[in-house]
């Protein structure tokens, strides 16, 4: 059997539990929402990792075993990259242009100029 509960609440305060209620679903329907369309971190196996960066896999081993490679996972014997990490590590190596460099250079030593006067 159903079991039914009746309670007497004036009717201002029956909207604002309602109100709250529905409040709160549609709190969480968009945190679950939110989850779904994130994607999970990807990761690779060093064979796909050696491929993403045209590396072959022998130096990959060697780089992860410097510790020059980031985001590894150990999982018993096999080593897998976070994807994303990887990416982000590729990124992190760009060199500057010679442009650059004269540009530092010169922005430093403006700045050092000021501070002997």
């Amino acid at each position: 059997m159903d079991k039914k509960v009746f309670i007497s609440l004036p009717i201002e305060d029956l909207q604002t539990v309602i109100i709250d209620c529905v409040n709160s679903c549609l709190k969480n329907d968009k945190q679950e929402s939110k989850s779904l369309f994130e994607p999970p971190e990807q990761l690779l196996t060093i064979q796909e990792a050696a491929s993403l960066l045209h590396l072959t896999v022998a130096t990959l081993y060697t780089k992860h075993s410097k510790g020059e490679l980031p985001g590894v996972c150990k999982r018993g014997k096999r080593l897998y990259f976070s994807k994303q990490s990887l990416i982000e590590w590729v990124k992190e190596g760009r060199k500057k242009s010679y442009s650059e460099i004269q540009q530092e250079a010169e922005t430093y030593l403006s700045n050092n100029k000021k501070g002997l006067k």
